[in-house]
């Protein structure tokens, strides 16, 4: 089934809204509760007892997900020294071989943070006094995924326009 490629701008442009939101809402979220920690510990010497882990859980969140958006619109950090050294022919092979190595890495990462996941709820594991730690950490796959899937489309895109140029 072919989809219309208006649909998939509409989707691709509903997945960076989301992923926008959600980083705003967890820097808010964020800069709320160290605030107010802040002030209850000047103010008032006291404080919530689980407010610095849940920082930690959203800063790791905020990162997960600021790399996810990295990851889309193709500003994560590259180092590329050999493209400008290469011939023009075979200037693309760096960087279709760093993204495809970047998705196998990241698919592999997917796979060991789900299988952290599967360890975490076997064993019962509590985050902020007694949450179960697989829900702070679920974000852990599904990034990683979600990012080994945008380096491979990246990776095969270079290719393809590496072989459009190659062609007559």
């Amino acid at each position: 089934m072919k989809f219309p490629s208006g649909y998939l701008k509409h989707i691709a442009r509903w997945g960076t809204a989301i992923e926008n939101a959600t980083l705003v809402m967890l820097f808010g979220a964020m800069l709320a509760l160290a605030v107010s920690q802040m002030i209850l510990r000047i103010f008032f010497s006291s404080g919530f007892v689980w407010t610095d882990e849940l920082l930690r859980l959203i800063v790791m969140w905020i990162t997960l997900v600021a790399s996810i958006a990295a990851s889309r619109s193709d500003r994560h950090l590259r180092i590329d020294m050999i493209s400008n050294i290469l011939p023009e022919t075979y200037a693309c092979l760096p960087r279709i071989l760093a993204d495809a190595f970047a998705a196998f890495v990241c698919g592999l990462l997917a796979w060991q943070s789900y299988r952290f996941l599967q360890l975490s709820i076997e064993t019962g594991d509590t985050v902020l006094v007694n949450v179960p730690a697989w829900i702070a950490y679920c974000i852990l796959p599904f990034a990683f995924l979600l990012i080994a899937y945008r380096f491979f489309l990246a990776s095969a895109k270079e290719a393809a326009k590496g072989l459009r140029r190659e062609t007559p």
